[in-house]
């Protein structure tokens, strides 16, 4: 990997449960090579918070569940030339899109905090009250995968994707071979 290009990358994760991040570790020792290559931007693994300049690369992993991710994500497409959706989560909502199949009433998301705060089976909230601190971010009416919030270029599946898959993507893409996925490289076992 060698001839690869110094290139800057950034990474954000949204509704998800940091696993994709976790599955980049699994590069294991390639991750010394990769890095010797990249400059790591805005990312929780750095802990920079906000972009210093425009990004090559731009991994999210999580979906959009409130206000506050769907910003995030508009910020990385405007702030990276390639952005990758990496693991289920940023497919397609992946568990935290469960509420979307539970929300039936006139008022889906009322009935879905209400559960998870105040009747759920095991809740010992005993102010009986959904937090509403203005300081939290307004929670969409469902949870949507960032392909239905901006343009997506590269979507790496798994949940989470095997490190050797992230690893072959982020190689052939900064070497500027990445055509797709072969057909036995994307498997859901």
């Amino acid at each position: 990997m060698s001839e690869l290009p110094k290139a800057r990358v950034a990474t954000t994760s949204l509704a998800g449960c940091f696993g994709c991040h976790m599955a980049i570790l699994d590069m294991d020792e390639r991750l010394i090579d990769l890095m010797s290559h990249v400059e790591i931007d805005r990312s929780p693994l750095t802990d920079i918070k906000r972009f210093t300049r425009r990004c090559d690369i731009g991994i999210i992993e999580g979906g959009c569940c409130n206000e506050e991710n769907v910003h995030v994500l508009q910020d990385f497409r405007k702030n990276c030339d390639v952005l990758i959706g990496i693991g289920q989560c940023a497919i397609m909502g992946g568990l935290p899109a469960m509420r979307n199949a539970i929300m039936h009433s006139d008022e889906p998301l009322r009935e879905c905090l209400e559960e998870a705060y105040i009747t759920g089976r095991n809740i010992r909230n005993k102010t009986h009250n959904v937090p509403n601190d203005p300081a939290l971010p307004l929670l969409l009416d469902q949870v949507y995968p960032c392909s239905q919030v901006v343009k997506m270029d590269v979507q790496i599946p798994g949940c989470a994707p095997e490190g050797d898959l992230i690893y072959d993507t982020l190689a052939k893409l900064l070497a500027g071979r990445f055509r797709g996925f072969e057909p036995d490289r994307v498997r859901f076992d």
